[in-house]
């Protein structure tokens, strides 16, 4: 009988596979000293405020593509990009999409439960492949793309998705799409409507990084000693400054 995983502190020796979401992946390549301190030591960083307006457009898109689902009939935003494609039906949909339970994974070289939750999968109806989907929203006057560096850590996200699904039996392409909501900031009135302007981006996913993560996230878990200070970490910068006053 496989052991239940759990989650909060590691613990050195635990024969229980230990969680780690998607979003833990990310604060580690992100700085390892606050993801130790978080996963080890149970120091958590502050948290920041809901994006509400974001997460009502993810339901709204959501709520869209699943009336397609229903129907196994394409999305216009799929004929727009000239896929032969249907949104994917699965029994577990509900669950991959639902956060702290998501797609997931037993890693058995670190004893790793991984996860993350999808926004949506498309399957190409000719090579029944999936196709990983993620909703972003913004508002910017600028052209919408994904070449900032801060949105690497949403490339990582397509890929860690992907290697989920693999590792989960599945045929995954390596072509994801971005559906970007743009909010028009420029109309002479509010009206008690946002209107959006949405970009397909397509984004060629490498999922090859990832094993070497997990082991750099092993062997930091399993030390004792605090990893030093990472210099583009915005909260290790105040941590240093404070340290010179005390």
């Amino acid at each position: 009988m496989s052991l239940k995983p759990y989650q909060g502190k590691y613990i050195i020796g635990n024969e229980r596979p230990y969680k780690i979401s998607r979003s833990k992946i990310e604060n580690f390549i992100k700085c390892p000293r606050c993801f130790y301190l978080d996963r080890r030591l149970k120091i958590g960083q502050p948290s920041g405020p809901p994006f509400t307006i974001n997460s009502a457009v993810d339901n709204l898109l959501k709520n869209e593509f699943d009336r397609y689902r229903a129907i196994q009939e394409p999305h216009p935003y799929m004929i727009r990009l000239g896929l032969n494609a249907v949104p994917f039906q699965h029994e577990k949909l509900d669950d991959w999409r639902e956060n702290f339970k998501g797609v997931s994974y037993i890693d058995m070289n670190h004893n790793f439960h991984l996860h993350g939750a999808v926004d949506d999968i498309w399957q190409d109806t000719k090579t029944g492949e999936l196709i990983v989907v993620e909703y972003k929203a913004t508002s910017k006057s600028a052209e919408i793309t994904l070449d900032a560096d801060w949105q690497f850590s949403y490339k990582r996200q397509i890929e860690i998705y992907q290697f989920l699904l693999r590792q989960n039996g599945f045929e995954v392409s390596n072509t994801s799409y971005f559906v970007y909501c743009n909010g028009i900031r420029d109309k002479s009135a509010f009206d008690e409507c946002m209107e959006f302007q949405v970009s397909l981006i397509p984004y060629v996913g490498d999922d090859s990084w990832l094993q070497d993560a997990l082991s750099n996230i092993y062997d930091t878990l399993n030390q004792d000693k605090i990893p030093g200070y990472t210099e583009e970490c915005a909260y290790c910068e105040y941590q240093r400054k404070l340290d010179t006053l005390i």
